[in-house]
């Protein structure tokens, strides 16, 4: 006999919410106190970024394996994510030496992709169909918005034990949150697939989750790039180290309001593949804008349409994974999470090696995003089939 479906658990999106913020918190917790933490610790600036970098290049790897976890225990993986996430902010404290926060850091970063590949989960898992588009939305921003905590607490203060501590303390709080609100399992759960290779084999033979792991990519790639190096482009420009942290700091604000409400203006509309095309075509233009004319007044304009139109691509992505896969969304967004991270480090790479030459650094990235609007274009006609599943019961 099937038990009734009930209303959604938002209580479970908040959770999730909180510690997807407390996986980039600690992920970028010293992006804007590098020099400081070199000084402190005794080590290079490269040193320190690799305190950072250590969480793609694991995304890279366990991106796959975790989202065969979270398809078989859901609940457990994503618990699981929380706990490291808050012991590898604890494991910080632990030790005043740069060992100990890399441990941590390696920690953490073992632990993300079990939190950021749970975010078509915990929808599909505590939302009707109809709040799914709202939550992944509201799940990604809040991602975003872990970025805006971190580049704010260390805004405030350039100490580094204070933000050590008050970054594990929100680590523990969020976490406790998390395991409060999925004390029960989620009222659209569906059955579990049998083993995790059905999983893989569902997810990487749609054509579609391939097109789109292709696609996220060249978005990911730009970000990514962007975020990275801006502040060295644009020095020749005359744009200080300060100015461009701020700048960098909109950008990430503007991202993470365009994801919270642009995907769900989007889904309703049906204008997915739209809204990739425009803010492909914009990134490219803001990308030749940069080259051609690097300043300040342009700085802030390109870089925050940058992050405006360019996050939101990220949930709506997430949303189109979330409704073709159903069962195996855990496998197909560490799918997506992967392509784009590896995307991430392809085009950082190099960009990195043309961070001499601004305007061909900029031209570069203005190509990468160009060369993805077809891809983003020819979604049109699959994506007219696609329309929101329906909840499966549970038995």
């Amino acid at each position: 006999m099937a038990r009734a479906v009930t209303g959604s658990r938002w209580a479970a999106i908040v959770g999730y919410s909180l510690v997807g913020a407390a996986t980039q918190l600690v992920w970028l917790n010293f992006a804007g106190v590098t020099t400081v933490a070199s000084t402190r610790y005794g080590v290079s600036e490269g040193a320190i970024g690799w305190l950072a970098q250590v969480f793609p290049l694991l995304y890279v790897v366990l991106a796959i394996p975790c989202g065969l976890i979270l398809d078989r225990w859901f609940r457990a993986g994503l618990i699981a994510g929380a706990v490291l996430t808050a012991v590898g902010a604890v494991v910080r404290l632990a030790g005043d030496s740069f060992g100990w926060l890399l441990a941590g850091q390696i920690v953490a970063s073992i632990a993300q992709p079990l939190v950021l590949n749970a975010v078509t989960g915990i929808t599909g898992r505590y939302l009707s169909a109809k709040d799914r588009p709202t939550g992944i939305a509201v799940g990604t921003a809040s991602i975003f918005a872990g970025m805006v905590i971190a580049f704010l607490l260390s805004a405030v203060t350039s100490d580094i034990p204070a933000i050590l501590a008050v970054s594990a303390v929100f680590c523990l709080v969020s976490g406790a949150v998390l395991v409060v609100a999925l004390r029960n399992q989620g009222p659209f759960e569906v059955a579990r697939l049998g083993p995790s290779r059905g999983a893989l084999r569902i997810a990487w033979g749609d054509s579609l989750i391939r097109r789109l792991c292709v696609l996220a990519i060249f978005p990911f790639g730009v970000f990514v790039a962007m975020s990275t190096f801006a502040q060295a482009l644009l020095e020749p420009a005359g744009v200080t180290g300060g100015t461009a942290s701020t700048i960098l700091l909109v950008q990430v604000v503007a991202g993470v309001l365009g994801s919270a409400i642009i995907p769900i203006i989007v889904v309703r509309r049906h204008a997915e593949s739209l809204l990739l095309v425009i803010s492909l075509a914009t990134t490219a233009a803001a990308c030749v804008l940069l080259a051609l004319l690097p300043g300040v007044v342009t700085g802030f304009v390109a870089i925050t349409l940058i992050g405006l139109l360019l996050l939101p691509a990220l949930p709506i992505v997430l949303e189109l994974v979330e409704r073709r896969t159903g069962e195996a969304e855990g496998t197909a967004a560490g799918l997506i999470w992967m392509s784009g991270n590896l995307g991430g480090l392809l085009v950082a790479v190099v960009v990195g090696l043309l961070v001499d030459h601004p305007t061909a650094a900029f031209t570069v990235m203005a190509l990468i995003a160009l060369a993805a609007v077809p891809g983003a274009h020819a979604l049109r006609r699959p994506l007219t089939t696609l329309r929101p599943q329906t909840p499966t019961q549970i038995p």
